[in-house]
């Protein structure tokens, strides 16, 4: 297992479109565990393959999302070639994170719930279902494999605050 770099923003990677899984093999095992042991280690609750640089349509969730405390201890969701299949009609504002910018947090408004169809690290189909924060992961890994990322959903003005407050964060980590 190895901890993978997350690629930060303005990485030109994060605006690729990933392509579909097609190999459900030892290869994506190995990824999935490498995505798994990174995403622990910054502490996020959702990484998608374009952000360690991977242009697969993989996604992990944690059990967090869903299921706050309750989901400590059991294993990620592994979300391959996701499919969304239903959203509510009620949208609701809340507070996004991204391990690709690291410190910096705005408020997107996203659907209060969302179902999709995806594929798990075996082959097997199965539907995800997520509500508030759940729904908010799954819809902004989504983005991710479609080379969008969070300030995309924003205001021009709040677009620049958080690219401001992202670049000051870069330099105090290259020190």
């Amino acid at each position: 297992m190895a901890i993978l770099d997350v690629l930060p923003y303005p990485n030109p990677f994060l605006r690729v479109r990933a392509e579909p899984v097609e190999s459900f093999d030892d290869a994506l095992r190995t990824i999935v565990n490498d995505m798994e042991e990174t995403m622990a280690d910054r502490d996020g609750i959702g990484l998608a393959a374009t952000q360690v640089g991977l242009g697969i349509r993989l996604l992990l969730l944690s059990p967090y999302a869903f299921e706050r405390e309750e989901g400590e201890g059991k294993p990620n969701y592994v979300v391959i070639n996701p499919e969304v299949i239903w959203e509510s009609e009620e949208r609701e504002m809340g507070e996004e994170g991204c391990l690709s910018f690291p410190g910096v947090y705005i408020s997107v408004e996203r659907p209060l719930q969302v179902r999709v169809r995806a594929f798990n690290q075996d082959g097997d189909p199965y539907e995800l279902e997520g509500e508030g924060l759940g729904a908010r992961a799954i819809l902004h890994e989504i983005d991710h494999l479609n080379g969008v990322v969070m300030i995309d959903h924003v205001s021009h003005l709040q677009r620049s605050r958080a690219l401001k407050k992202h670049q000051k964060n870069q330099k105090a980590l290259a020190r």
